[in-house]
């Protein structure tokens, strides 16, 4: 269900007591040995070699290829290289690549030569996964032991190419952050013969304002392909036209509106509606202003039923304090927003503003990307990055909504909840075009992943 992904330290701890030298013999004999495998046909390997033991795991790999037969050089000139072996830094390397080192990442980028990082690419973060300065761009990481953050987690992720776990030796540790597998899905309750469409799982979807009925349709739609028994959309009474055409399945409850939005004196039919529940999805097409802003921090106060926050109930939310289950779902700009900070602070520091997020809100946040990171509060962090870019397009996050709430719906804790449901969607993107892939055909692909 859950694979270690391990920061710097906790290598450091795994190794410890271990031979230095017999580690590294290891991890060069496992680079050489991958590169050829991936390259067949290649003569010359070019490595670039740093003072360190990643320096020295490249050295030994030279020279296990020119055992092998092959001719293998340890130089800075690239002239001529069939393969080059990245081996400049390895998972102590922070901050940003010196003048030097940084000529050398760009040499590697612009040879075009096929890339074989040693443990991961020059210039990653292996803790974090940012990239501060020039970074190597690998088509291939033999990563030694156990996946690390920083070929996980964005940016790094993106330098990292095929990623190959080299074993050498080591025995697998509990570490902080942990990569979501596809067995996740496996903890999602089925439906019972002793059960009816009630305690199946019961949704309510809050939100939907006018000219914004797409996305809690998108929301109540997947909530249903999410295994979900019950779902009833709470949207503003002059919307209720657009929803009784779109949503054959889901029960509606009209509520008050203020100039389109849902009204604060709303709350009380729906704090009652949603006794009967077993997850809220609050926000979706919600909109914005001091109405909806009201509504949400009411809401929040009142309901004692699980709670998913997203897109509108994002945009001006304060800190709350709720016994319930609560799972945030942001995307880089709202999480921003929510912290102070840029959003390329956020893209560049993922790791961090996931878990400063948990904290400040004292429940799940799940900051949604390629990497989606499912962070707790006093607890670890657990990445799912089994999806597609098919995922990139207006929608998607409403699904992830409906999902998450099936699932807590279905008597998921949050955190498991969250990143299950991220699960589940990356991999019905599997199951869909690529090229032209709109949001309803993840949901048409959920049952397939689910199954």
């Amino acid at each position: 269900m859950l694979e270690p992904l391990y920061t710097a330290d906790e290598m450091r701890a795994a190794e410890a007591g271990h031979d230095v030298e017999q580690l590294m013999a290891r991890a060069g004999r496992a680079v050489a040995e991958e590169a050829m495998r991936r390259f067949p046909q290649a003569r010359r390997f070019v490595a670039v070699c740093g003072s360190g033991a990643n320096g020295g795991d490249g050295r030994i790999a030279v020279d296990v290829l020119r055992s092998a037969g092959r001719d293998a050089v340890v130089a800075d000139d690239l002239a001529g290289a069939d393969v080059i072996v990245d081996a400049l830094f390895g998972t102590g390397f922070h901050g940003e690549p010196r003048e030097d080192a940084a000529r050398k990442i760009e040499a590697i980028n612009a040879a075009g030569a096929p890339v074989v990082a040693v443990d991961l690419p020059s210039g990653v973060n292996a803790s974090t996964g940012e990239v501060a300065g020039a970074c190597v761009d690998a088509t291939l990481s033999v990563t030694m032991h156990g996946r690390k953050v920083g070929l996980e987690v964005a940016p790094g992720r993106f330098h990292a190419g095929e990623v190959v776990v080299a074993d050498i030796g080591l025995e697998r540790r509990e570490t902080e952050l942990r990569l979501v597998t596809t067995a996740i899905l496996e903890q999602v309750p089925r439906k019972r013969p002793d059960q009816n469409k009630y305690s199946a799982g019961t949704v309510l979807v809050v939100g939907g304002s006018r000219g914004l009925t797409g996305a809690p349709s998108l929301a109540a739609e997947a909530a249903f392909r999410a295994d979900a028994g019950y779902v009833a959309v709470a949207v503003p009474d002059s919307t209720l036209p657009v929803f009784e055409q779109r949503l054959l399945e889901a029960v509606k409850l009209p509520c008050p509106e203020d100039e389109g939005k849902i009204s604060p004196r709303a709350i009380e039919p729906i704090v009652e509606f949603a006794g009967k529940a077993g997850a809220v999805a609050l926000g979706p097409g919600l909109g914005r202003g001091p109405g909806p802003k009201e509504v949400v921090a009411r809401l929040l106060a009142e309901l004692e039923t699980p709670v998913v926050v997203d897109a509108d109930a994002l945009f001006e939310l304060e800190p709350f304090e709720r016994s319930a289950p609560t799972v945030l779902t942001p995307h880089e700009g709202e999480l921003a927003r929510l912290l102070g900070e840029e959003s390329s602070w956020v893209a560049a520091h993922r790791v961090e503003a996931a878990r400063r997020g948990a904290e400040k809100f004292g429940c799940v946040c799940l900051l949604k990307g390629a990497d989606t990171l499912i962070a707790e509060p006093a607890s670890g962090i657990w990445v799912c990055a089994l999806g597609t870019p098919a995922l990139a397009t207006a929608g998607s996050g409403d699904v992830l909504t409906g999902v998450v709430s099936a699932f807590l719906a279905k008597g998921l804790g949050a955190g498991l909840a969250a990143a299950a449901a991220a699960a589940a969607c990356q991999l019905a993107s599997r199951e869909i075009p690529q090229r032209g892939a709109v949001a309803s055909d993840v949901i048409h692909a959920l049952p397939a992943a689910l199954n």
